[in-house]
């Protein structure tokens, strides 16, 4: 177990040494008086569906007179999170106030008209960026008799500036204007500047929510979840300190018997599955695989957690996500190291198809999940349809950067650690396993063993889907590495008590099940996305609702492996330690 975490660190060192260049996009963001300021429209969409997006100009919003500027994607996260920046033409200098301003009219054809009264009943809202701040504003309202229907007309922005940069961002939408059939609509903005004294490093608070994210909700989730630890530590110990005493002792004593009185005593228990306990699992290849894929994403979600909490991601547009894809990229050969490793312990002969089922399944289920969601958003003419080029670049990440580095890592593993080392000899002939209480059945346990775990997580669960799924920013990464490492200690402590109950009925077949019962953690997490979607949100039509399944789906996939290997490796490590101790002729 030591040397798996030893190799799993050096190589995790190692490949993120390697791409580390991949974090190095800075901006100075520093302005001379009366330069350009270009103000970015982004995308407009119904409130209550935040993924639901399109294009700004896809409403009939007129641009300014300046000449357009075209924007390219800067980075991959950018493209696959639907950001559709277009020029807004309007006219706006560093430290130059501008006064009231008409820059552009539209004429309420009836196409034109009908789509503002769509967007106004829909409650739609539309997003701007000015020097990669973002900024919101409403389309109109609907007045209190629910017969008229208005729109904003007049845009007021309030620009703070220290030290040459952009600090500070606020617009106020004046002007209300009754939507009538066939008449001029007049857009106009002005522009005003005052020294803030915010810094440019903070800039990006006034965005946060502490009130939301409340430290002492947290706090309190945290200390139930930290008893929790405390008191399954405790079991896990009783069970090794006390249960297992009285079985050495009864076995040791059983020893002294000769064979006679033996055969006419009561054997029973853990140790009468010596022979079986490590025969490879069933499926192996398919079980190895999803073993590599749970170091994987742990290794992932770790390092994903510190560069936040390192790096405060948040405050650029798809660094998140950009940063997730290029660690993942460059830590695949943990994934071909442990389930390369692990496959050949097994005795799996086949392993080219093992390493490619190991490097391809999970980027398989996103991407397909991924691909199907945008075909409904290219039927929608959603921003969020993801555009030929980046498909093209995600398969070349995962052909020419994923696929070679876990077969260095399979390589590596098989010739490193795929010695078979275990501390009993395995029967030539399976043991049968007897019959037991319906409780002590392993689809049983694996139904009741992630119901601790998802307890230990749940409040947190709630702040990450509001965050996600609603217009809150999440910064409190800290908190979440601690809940990470909790649940990691409640699922290892939950496996072991299930594993030792599952290993007294005589039944050997551990493996899957300490896997599976961990990995139940995700069930239980994709259940509460339903009650999260119905109760919570008012998110509403085909699109959002098949993004919100579709997206929960992989999330509570990607747990579910990542805690199943949690379970793996904590119950290897208890089965290794119990039969090592053990004197076995």
């Amino acid at each position: 177990m030591g040397s798996q975490c030893l190799s799993l660190l050096v190589i995790t060192c190692i490949v993120i040494c390697v791409f580390n260049s991949a974090f190095g996009d800075e901006h100075n963001h520093q302005y001379e008086d009366g330069e350009e300021i270009v103000l970015w429209m982004n995308t407009v969409g119904p409130y209550h569906n935040r993924q639901e997006t399109y294009s700004f100009f896809s409403l009939p919003f007129c641009q300014g007179p300046k000449e357009n500027i075209g924007h390219y994607h800067e980075t991959l996260g950018e493209a696959l999170q639907g950001t559709e920046l277009e020029f807004s033409g309007l006219d706006i200098d560093f430290k130059g106030d501008m006064k009231k301003t008409e820059y552009c009219s539209v004429t309420l054809t009836e196409e034109k008209y009908q789509a503002f009264v769509y967007a106004v009943k829909n409650h739609y809202w539309y997003q701007m960026y000015i020097d990669d701040l973002p900024i919101w504003g409403i389309v109109g309202e609907i007045d209190e008799g629910g017969d008229g229907f208005y729109i904003w007309t007049h845009k007021k922005f309030d620009l703070g500036q220290n030290n040459h940069q952009i600090v500070d961002v606020n617009l106020t939408s004046e002007a209300k204007k009754k939507l009538v059939l066939n008449e001029k609509i007049s857009f106009s903005y002005e522009v005003k500047w005052h020294d803030s004294p915010v810094k440019f490093a903070d800039r990006f608070d006034k965005y946060l929510d502490p009130n939301f994210f409340q430290h002492r909700i947290h706090w309190f989730s945290i200390f139930n979840s930290f008893m929790m630890v405390i008191f399954l530590v405790g079991l896990v110990s009783m069970i090794l300190m006390r249960t297992l005493r009285k079985d050495y002792a009864r076995y040791s004593k059983e020893e002294d018997l000769d064979d006679m009185e033996k055969d006419l005593g009561d054997e029973y228990g853990w140790k009468q599955v010596h022979g079986d306990v490590f025969r490879p699992a069933s499926h192996s290849m398919l079980f190895s695989a999803l073993i590599g894929s749970g170091y994987h994403i742990s290794c992932v979600a770790l390092c994903v957690i510190i560069f936040a909490i390192l790096g405060d991601l948040y405050t650029e547009r798809g660094s998140l996500l950009s940063t997730a894809i290029f660690v993942y990229a460059a830590t695949s050969p943990v994934n071909g190291y442990f389930g390369g490793s692990l496959y050949a312990r097994m005795g799996g002969k086949i392993w080219i198809k093992q390493m490619l089922a190991s490097a391809f399944m999970m980027p398989t289920l996103v991407c397909g999940t991924a691909f199907f969601i945008n075909f409904i958003a290219i039927y929608y003419h959603a921003s969020r349809a993801i555009p030929f080029g980046t498909m093209v670049a995600v398969t070349c990440i995962c052909i020419f950067v994923i696929l070679p580095l876990t077969l260095v890592g399979t390589v590596l593993g098989r010739n490193l650690a795929g010695q078979p080392n275990y501390p009993c000899r395995i029967n030539a002939v399976p043991r049968p396993i007897p019959e037991k209480k319906w409780f002590m059945e392993p689809a049983v346990i694996t139904v009741l063993g992630g119901i601790l775990p998802f307890g230990s997580i749940f409040i947190e669960m709630y702040f990450i889907f509001t965050s996600f799924w609603a217009y809150k920013i999440y910064y409190v990464y800290g908190f979440m590495l601690l809940v990470f490492l909790i649940l990691t200690v409640v699922t290892v402590c939950v496996t072991i008590v299930c594993t030792y109950f599952l290993l007294n009925a005589e039944d050997y077949r551990w493996q899957w099940t300490s896997f599976l019962a961990a990995a139940s953690t995700s069930g239980y997490v994709y259940l509460y996305s339903f009650y999260y979607f119905f109760f919570k949100t008012k998110m509403y039509g085909l699109f959002q609702t098949t993004f919100y399944f579709g997206y929960m789906a992989l999330f509570s996939l990607a747990l579910g492996v990542m805690c199943g290997t949690f379970g793996y490796i904590g119950t290897s490590f208890f089965v290794r330690k119990i039969y090592s101790t053990v004197k076995i002729d």
